[in-house]
């Protein structure tokens, strides 16, 4: 939770300039042809900043020691996550996918991040509602994955912009294709080695009995 924390820290030294409300700052500067589209302007302000509080709000849903503690207030924190993702940061997201840098190759990318965020989210919603815990864990870890896709996007630009000389282009449509897929592959990892350690308990109980 402390290594979220700190990445939420740094994404709000990132997004803090964009509150000047000016259209020149940092990655406004690539968008300067679009600028003017108010509904372009909407989803990105939406977006960035609706997405810092689900960033932070989530580092603090995985953690058992919450969770056993004060379940109202993960219960709390779980609805802020999925309230301000489904109706703003997803929605937002969508809109800003077809006006991504880099070309179709990597506005595929983003359609298809979006929507796959909003329904783990709400699968994880459902099934929360349903006490499935179990499955609620699984599928809110896929969405917090994809959450951290803003982390790893900005990770992996200053890697390849110190480490690696290639074209600019190719660079970013790595960058968003491996900036989400790989933490999802990371989460499904982690969902099956979950499933695997229950196995063998499970084995072991009834070995025992």
């Amino acid at each position: 939770m402390t290594f979220i924390l700190f990445f939420s820290l740094q994404m709000f030294w990132i997004i803090w300039p964009y509150t000047s409300w000016e259209w020149d700052v940092d990655f406004l500067m690539t968008k300067q042809l679009i600028i003017h589209l108010d509904h372009y302007r909407i989803a990105f302000y939406t977006h960035i900043f609706s997405s810092l509080f689900v960033l932070f709000s989530g580092a603090f849903l995985f953690s058992s020691f919450l969770l056993k503690k004060w379940p109202t207030l993960h219960r709390c924190i779980g609805k802020t996550y999925v309230a301000l993702l489904l109706l703003l940061s997803a929605p937002s997201g969508f809109i800003m996918a077809f006006y991504a840098n880099g070309g179709w190759i990597v506005k595929i990318s983003f359609f298809l991040l979006t929507p796959l965020w909003w329904w783990f989210t709400w699968k994880g919603y459902r099934t929360a509602r349903k006490k499935q815990f179990v499955v609620h864990r699984e599928w809110m870890l896929r969405s917090y994955a994809l959450t951290l896709s803003a982390v790893s996007l900005r990770a992996y630009q200053m890697v390849f912009s110190y480490y690696l000389s290639i074209d600019p282009e190719l660079q970013y449509i790595i960058i968003s294709w491996g900036s989400w897929l790989i933490n999802l592959g990371i989460a499904e990892y982690l969902i099956f080695r979950k499933k695997q350690k229950n196995v063998r308990l499970a084995s072991s109980y009834l070995k025992l009995g």
